[in-house]
């Protein structure tokens, strides 16, 4: 894939995503913090976590895999539990996504949401699907 290609590629979702966020924290009271990987495999299990207005559409596996595609192009990576957070690094077709570990919240079983830097970054909501 030609880099100028890639690089928009990045840039719509890393602008689609910031754009995002703020409508992500409105509702901060209406989620609960997930600390224990034992509840996040309960709550991933099966499911299917989508983010439609961006097209994510991931797999978070027990195996501590991760695949789906964004944007059409697939989507990589591996994840692990670590002091109560989800911790993963991904490939975005070529396009690697560094290593970074996230804070989980959760409500009322059907929305996650993730926020990078264990909570002091920007935060996406992912809806969890049925497989």
């Amino acid at each position: 894939m030609p880099e100028s290609l890639a690089v928009i590629r990045h840039l719509i979702l890393t602008a689609t995503i910031s754009a995002l966020a703020p409508l992500s924290l409105a509702a901060a009271e209406d989620f609960a913090t997930v600390t224990d990987e034992a509840a996040f495999l309960e709550l991933i299990e099966n499911k299917e976590l989508r983010h439609r207005f961006v097209g994510i559409s991931l797999l978070v596996e027990p195996d501590g895999t991760i695949t789906g595609d964004a944007l059409g192009w697939s989507v990589t990576g591996t994840w692990d539990w670590i002091d109560g957070a989800f911790c993963r690094e991904m490939d975005w077709s070529g396009k690697a996504i560094d290593y970074n570990c996230q804070l989980v919240e959760v409500r009322v079983a059907t929305d996650v949401r993730f926020t990078v830097d264990r909570g002091a970054g920007e935060a996406a909501v992912f809806r969890l699907r049925d497989r």
